[in-house]
């Protein structure tokens, strides 16, 4: 079945179907990955993005039961030069389409995805819809040029209800704005005792839990749409040892009176070179974001520029100069992804033990 994406701009790429065949809005953004659409498809930091996939062949190792980043993929649609219908890996329990078609989950190939990640890059990230062949172009391009899509992201794929991963090791509060396994999975590896708890749990009942730390984790949209997280961060930071991820990084630095800003296109792939300021080391990351941390807005929070963005010189991370909190904008759980940033975790659990043997 043949369906066109039409952008906002008007302009249309025609391509053939696949997984579900509904018509679905949102904004089209682009990742640079080689490998890894399985955790960018479960990736709930992805929720309401069409997602553009750079690398011309997708779908060929199939899809399996373990890779899944959420239980519930929350992207609107994938968009891929070319699809294999056909998977070869020992893993492999379904196709791509069988997966998509499964979730929901419209996607669209023998798109210019090379034209149309240009596109992007020139003009910056557009909202876009899949329709019909026959739909009006130029009626489709005036509804999503005045459109106004949702900004409760946050609240759809956080955790409704608290969950308790037990461990040997210190006390973990993860609090999840759209938490990736992979977080998870990175704590458990190291023993902890993790609790994972909805967005907007209050921070009496978080201290009730006796956290050793706390985690703030990945997550989608705009971090000026979830206010409510900031008077929960702010008695959080002064309380007890933080480090944010991504999302979790640019709250932080909203709590500390900081701003935030979008970003033309934003970043999103497994290959974004990081600077460590403090060692001169550069990382290779996963990273995806549309939103970064103003800079000059970090003057009076407290806080100090870690890391930077060799790409694009844009804050990476950041730390306090006298509380227990850092964040970083990447992704040192990806997986799977380069694992240059993982021993960010350990420096979490070191800091967790110098504050408890301070106390």
């Amino acid at each position: 079945m043949k369906k066109q994406l039409i952008l906002e701009d008007g302009t249309t790429f025609t391509g053939e179907a696949f997984g579900a065949h509904s018509d679905i809005s949102g904004e089209v953004v682009f990742n640079t990955g080689m490998t890894g659409y399985q955790e960018i498809l479960s990736d709930p930091s992805y929720c309401d993005q069409m997602v553009v996939l750079t690398y011309p062949l997708i779908g060929n190792y199939g899809v399996n039961r373990e890779d899944f980043e959420s239980i519930h993929p929350a992207l609107s649609a994938l968009i891929v030069k070319e699809y294999a219908d056909i998977p070869s890996h020992w893993r492999s329990t379904s196709s791509l389409d069988e997966m998509l078609a499964e979730r929901e989950i419209p996607g669209l190939s023998g798109v210019d995805t090379r034209k149309l990640t240009r596109l992007i890059r020139k003009y910056g990230t557009m909202k876009g819809t899949i329709r019909p062949v026959e739909a009006n172009v130029e009626e489709e391009a005036a509804e999503l040029s005045s459109a106004h899509f949702r900004r409760d992201q946050v609240a759809r794929v956080s955790t409704a209800d608290a969950y308790h991963a037990p461990g040997q090791g210190p006390r973990i509060v993860l609090i999840d704005y759209g938490t990736k396994h992979g977080l998870i999975r990175q704590l458990i590896q190291r023993g902890a005792d993790v609790y994972v708890v909805s967005y907007n749990t209050p921070p009496e009942d978080i201290l009730k839990l006796q956290p050793d730390g706390v985690m703030l984790s990945n997550g989608p949209g705009d971090p000026a749409d979830i206010p409510e997280a900031l008077p929960t961060l702010t008695a959080l930071l002064k309380a007890i040892p933080v480090f944010g991820i991504c999302l979790g990084h640019q709250l932080i630095c909203r709590a500390l009176g900081a701003k935030t800003e979008k970003l033309p296109y934003g970043h999103r792939g497994s290959n974004h070179p990081v600077k460590d300021l403090q060692t001169g080391e550069v990382a290779i990351t996963a990273q995806n974001h549309g939103y970064t941390v103003n800079e000059a807005s970090l003057a009076a929070t407290g806080l100090v520029v870690t890391h930077r963005a060799v790409n694009d010189q844009t804050v990476e991370g950041t730390a306090h100069e006298s509380l227990p909190v850092f964040s970083v904008q990447y992704h040192p759980e990806a997986a799977p992804g380069p694992d240059d940033a993982n021993p960010l975790f350990d420096r979490f659990f070191k800091m967790i033990e110098t504050t408890k043997s301070h106390v």
